[in-house]
């Protein structure tokens, strides 16, 4: 036995022991070398302790390269006794050496150290609170960290970081230390600090997922601090660590991190809110709590849905496909039934392409009650981002939750009546599409009990813009049953004359146009009502630029008819809609909206006027009587002119206009003719004179027409022409000259004899076109003269004044009034050449300029004489 002990003794070492050996000689070697070195950690000389830690340096790296290509774990071995008996106890007493870079000496070689040792971790019971001492003392906590260095702070929370990826679950006896230093590094006034901390932070939770829920809690604080930090990379950052922070953490941390989270929806840079999707999208993924906060997470995530940037919209839509799928595994006995029988898209489903999937559609049903109370409270936020955001999210999830829309239907309306009102155009377009939406999922039966109502009680545009754009997204076979309620409902007086704003105006049309647009056709059930409001919305705001829209309506509704243009709608509708305004003709004023309806129709009705005669003529003449509203005259006055104008096409286009002749002059114009003061009642009088002229020159009239207005307007007329219009005495001329023309030979002498001094009279007008006019109608007057056979007995010493008088205007200074004269004398030379050639000879000589007397002798001398 002695002997195979001896035997045993002599036999030579086997691998395991020569390693062995190898790594006791070259620890001892390092031993030596070390404490050669470490001595000078210990100079009073800053030079000398920064050369003793250079010349470490160079031997730890000399000696063990960071990643051996063999050999690596008896190296490691090697390294661990020096290093953890010599080395680290000095380095860290070096942290707080005053030479700054004798500190970044130490904090470097230490990190050399845990890379190089077998069990980095044994050096955490003495590392970590050496950087709590250097990070954390009670000065961090009044804003001044023991280490003034902002780089030397980088460095050591690198070495946290370092230590915590080496020491993994390790750390967890040791947690408390490191989070009391990441709560301060966290809110470092140094930006690079801010974020190797954030990465530390996530390092420390994934490390340590059994233990760190207990101390998660005390970092959300420090975190959501940063959250608003001024460099974007350290919001991404403070977010994807407090993404790992909750998810390896308390869970109750939640509803702490959620108002930041939603905060950062807003940050002008992309990369903040594709941090902040990904980490919510996670979470829904992955957190153990998450069914508690589904409807707290789901707005947040939803609401990247709409980002401008695609590429975040697209990582939401990718992260919610997930969530949903997985929700669906997660609970599929619920859903067997669903799954089993799916039901296809709604019929006017806006995308049925891209229906989101039965999990999504389930998840946001399920939690609608309690996420929409929070969209109502911010729809109107007095932030417009936190409006817009809310209002696109509110159609995102009308779109996932189709027909259980219903069961909340009143608060989305109220919701969206509020923000059709907001100024801002994106939630306007939002909240518009939302309605289109419950117009696709929701029953015209239902919502017309909520919306009508509401319109009925309270007109407002935004309510308009609601129906309008429900209205949109209804199908047209549902809303056939009840477009004649809805069309009815609008042309009640109280909405359609509800405003006078123009947006409400605005929005009124859109109703009519959406109607017509969606039912074409079926409009027919209802043309009469849709024809009502446009002639409405003509009326009250087409001089604010409506007028243009509302005629491409009624020609959309025309042909939707099969109807011929507008002209024909108001054929087919003339007579309703005249006596549904003459009903309150007796109480109108200028101020009255029927009169501006009566006054569209009056104006673009066209050719249908003629078979509405009955009706109008009777609305004429009594509103346009004197004891009436002056400006409302004036009104209707300047409607009949224009109607008058082209009465061939409007009035007459009949042929029946003649049987309400007398009733025009007698019982509309003569009344509107006689003289009373004030500057109104000349105003009508020139209307009226217009309106006179219009007629009697419309060529609907025929000559013994146009006597019998004579004989009852001309004395009017002859008055008018001493009226202080120019205007007014203008078109008298003219009326008188056209009486005169169709005359003929049947004047009566008295009367034809009062009417030449009246003209004689304008020849000394103020009025270049009035003195003209005179001198036309003189010559007409003069022809009816001729035409008379009595003309020695009854006119003689009328037209011996008149030719004197034309005679003193032959010298006028107007050359063309001069013109205008002779011609006046040679018309009518024929009735007395011999006096006016007396006549024209004892006034030559008196005459500026002879010429135009020797004309007019001239062409005396050149008539034939007299029978």
């Amino acid at each position: 036995m002695a002997a195979l002990v001896a035997a045993e003794a002599a036999a030579p070492p086997g691998p395991a022991e020569a390693a062995e050996a190898a790594e006791t000689a070259e620890a001892a070697e390092l031993s030596r070398a070390l404490s050669r070195l470490l001595p000078g950690l210990e100079a009073d000389s800053k030079l000398s302790r920064r050369r003793a830690l250079e010349a470490l340096q160079r031997a730890i790296e000399a000696a063990w390269p960071e990643e051996p290509a063999a050999e690596s774990a008896a190296a490691a071995a090697g390294f661990q006794g020096p290093w953890a008996r010599l080395l680290l106890p000095r380095l860290l007493r070096c942290l707080a050496d005053p030479a700054e870079g004798c500190r970044a000496l130490a904090a470097h070689l230490l990190g050399l150290g845990l890379r190089r040792a077998a069990r980095p971790r044994d050096a955490l019971p003495r590392l970590l609170p050496a950087l709590v001492a250097r990070l954390a003392g009670p000065e961090s906590e009044r804003g001044r960290p023991p280490e003034t260095c902002e780089e030397l702070r980088l460095a050591l929370v690198q070495l946290l970081g370092l230590a915590v990826r080496l020491g993994g679950a390790a750390l967890a006896p040791h947690l408390d230390d490191a989070v009391r230093v990441l709560r301060c590094t966290l809110l470092d006034p140094f930006a690079a600090v801010r974020r190797e901390s954030c990465q530390c932070a996530a390092s420390l939770a994934r490390a340590t997922p059994d233990h760190f829920h207990m101390q998660s809690e005390s970092l959300i604080g420090p975190l959501m601090q940063s959250i608003s930090h001024q460099h974007w990379k350290v919001r991404v950052a403070v977010i994807e660590a407090t993404g790992s922070v909750i998810q390896f953490g308390n869970g109750k941390s939640v509803d702490d991190v959620l108002p930041h989270f939603a905060q950062r929806l807003f940050d002008d840079v992309p990369q903040v809110r594709q941090a902040v999707t990904c980490v919510v999208g996670g979470w829904l993924l992955d957190l153990r709590d998450r069914y508690s906060f589904f409807h707290k997470l789901i707005p947040l995530l939803l609401s990247n849905l709409e980002d401008d940037i695609p590429e975040i919209a697209l990582t939401a839509a990718s992260l919610w496909e997930k969530v949903g799928l997985q929700w669906q595994r997660e609970n599929e006995d619920d859903l067997k039934d669903k799954l089993d029988f799916a039901s296809p898209p709604p019929a006017h489903h806006p995308s049925p392409d891209n229906r989101p999937g039965l999990g999504c559609r389930e998840l946001v049903f399920r939690n609608l009650s309690k996420i929409l109370p929070a969209i109502c409270h911010d729809v109107t936020d007095w932030v417009a981002g936190t409006r817009v955001k809310a209002a696109q999210l509110l159609a995102v999830l009308l779109l996932h939750a189709e027909d259980h829309v219903t069961q909340h239907l009143e608060v989305i309306l109220r919701t969206l009546h509020r923000a059709c009102a907001d100024d801002d155009r994106a939630v306007v377009r939002s909240c518009t599409r939302s309605a289109e939406l419950v117009g696709a999922f929701v029953s015209p039966e239902v919502f017309l009990k909520l919306v009508l109502p509401a319109l009925k009680k309270s007109p407002s545009p935004s309510g308009l813009l609601i129906l309008a754009s429900i209205v949109r997204g209804c199908p047209r076979e549902a809303l056939r049953p009840h477009l004649t309620l809805i069309a009815t409902e609008l042309a009640r007086p109280h909405i359609c004359q509800g405003s006078e704003n123009h947006l409400y105006g605005e929005h009124l049309l859109l109703c009519v146009r959406t109607l017509v647009s969606v039912c074409r056709e079926d409009c027919g059930q209802c043309s009469l009502q849709l024809l009502e409001v446009l002639v409405t919305i003509e009326a009250l705001w087409g001089a604010t630029g409506l007028g243009d829209k509302v005629r491409e309506t009624m020609d959309a509704l025309a042909t939707a008819q099969d109807i011929d243009g507008r002209q024909d709608l108001y054929r087919e509708h003339a007579g309703p809609l005249v006596e549904w305004l003459a009903a309150s003709h007796h109480d109108w004023t200028i101020h009255s909206s029927e009169l501006l309806q009566f006054v569209v129709v009056v104006n673009h009705a066209g050719p249908a006027l003629g078979e509405v005669l009955p009706h109008l003529v009777p609305v004429l003449r009594s509103c346009l009587q004197p004891a009436r509203d002056p400006q409302m005259r004036l009104r209707l006055f300047s409607s009949l002119s224009r109607v008058l104008l082209s009465a061939k096409q409007t009035v007459d286009s009949q042929g029946h206009f003649h049987h309400y002749l007398d009733t025009v002059t007698k019982d509309i114009l003569v009344p509107n003719l006689q003289w009373h003061a004030g500057k109104t009642a000349a105003a009508i009088r020139t209307a009226a004179v217009s309106c006179l002229w219009a007629l009697i020159s419309s060529e609907v009239l025929s000559d013994e027409q146009i006597r019998k207005v004579q004989e009852t307007l001309m004395p009017q007329i002859l008055t008018s022409l001493e009226e202080d219009s120019q205007m007014t005495r203008l078109i008298s001329c003219q009326i008188i000259n056209t009486f005169l023309k169709t005359s003929g030979g049947v004047a009566d002498a008295d009367k034809l004899i009062k009417v030449y001094p009246e003209l004689l009279k304008r020849l000394d007008d103020v009025s270049h076109e009035v003195r003209l006019a005179a001198t036309s109608a003189l010559v007409t007057w003069l022809a009816c003269v001729r035409s008379d056979d009595d003309v020695k007995s009854c006119y003689q010493s009328h037209i011996q004044f008149l030719y004197r008088e034309l005679l003193v205007y032959l010298d006028d200074p107007d050359g063309t009034v001069q013109d205008a004269v002779l011609e006046v004398l040679k018309a009518g030379s024929v009735l007395f050449p011999e006096l006016l050639a007396r006549e024209t000879e004892a006034v030559i000589h008196k005459h500026r300029s002879p010429a135009l007397c020797q004309q007019l002798l001239q062409h005396l001398q050149a008539q034939p004489p007299a029978q």
